[in-house]
């Protein structure tokens, strides 16, 4: 009888499970970034902190009236902030402005360290659009002065609010967002 309970249970639960969302990853921008000088010595880059919805690996949607909620049927391949994190190290490594980049806690001693705040990474339900906004700061790292702070953002149309499309249009808007991040970056040595 008990085995036959147990069967059944796992029959059930099995039932009751929807097949896993598709998981979307954020891309790198591979290009070149001129003008400004490179900053001069080694940068960490933190990982980005973020309010509790944007700390996920679900798509978030906020509508007219403010109210947030989830994109169903898709989601990021990480946690937001970690995978924010590793495209802009590697927007920094390819764009070739800082090759002294690292996580914190990989033993480099650096003179600079970029904080970001991620404020919003969503579909704008109401206007039809994936927007993006990241606040940045370079602090020194041996005072923990700011050196410079701003607000980064971007916006971009989206047809319908799908999964993968909202994913390709927040994907193409971070991308943007990152390349100015990392010239700004640049200009402060």
């Amino acid at each position: 009888m008990g085995l036959a309970y147990a069967f059944a249970l796992i029959g059930f639960l099995g039932a009751c499970s929807s097949p896993p969302s598709p998981a979307f990853d954020l891309t790198a921008p591979r290009q070149s970034v001129r003008g400004g000088g490179m900053i001069g010595g080694q940068l960490v880059v933190a990982e980005p902190t973020a309010i509790q919805p944007l700390e996920a690996e679900r798509i978030l949607a906020r509508d007219a009236a403010g109210s947030v909620s989830y994109l169903s049927g898709a989601q990021w391949a990480d946690r937001l902030p970690r995978l924010l994190q590793a495209r802009l190290l590697q927007t920094f490594e390819n764009a070739t402005r800082i090759r002294a980049v690292a996580r914190p806690g990989e033993g480099v001693v650096a003179q600079y360290q970029l904080n970001t705040d991620i404020r919003a990474f969503q579909l704008d339900a109401a206007r039809g659009e994936a927007f993006v906004e990241i606040s940045a700061k370079v602090v020194e790292a041996q005072s923990g002065r700011i050196v410079a702070a701003r607000v980064f953002s971007g916006r971009t149309p989206v047809p319908d609010a799908s999964g993968p499309v909202v994913a390709q249009g927040l994907d193409r808007v971070q991308s943007s967002v990152l390349l100015d991040i990392v010239r700004w970056v640049g200009t402060r040595g």
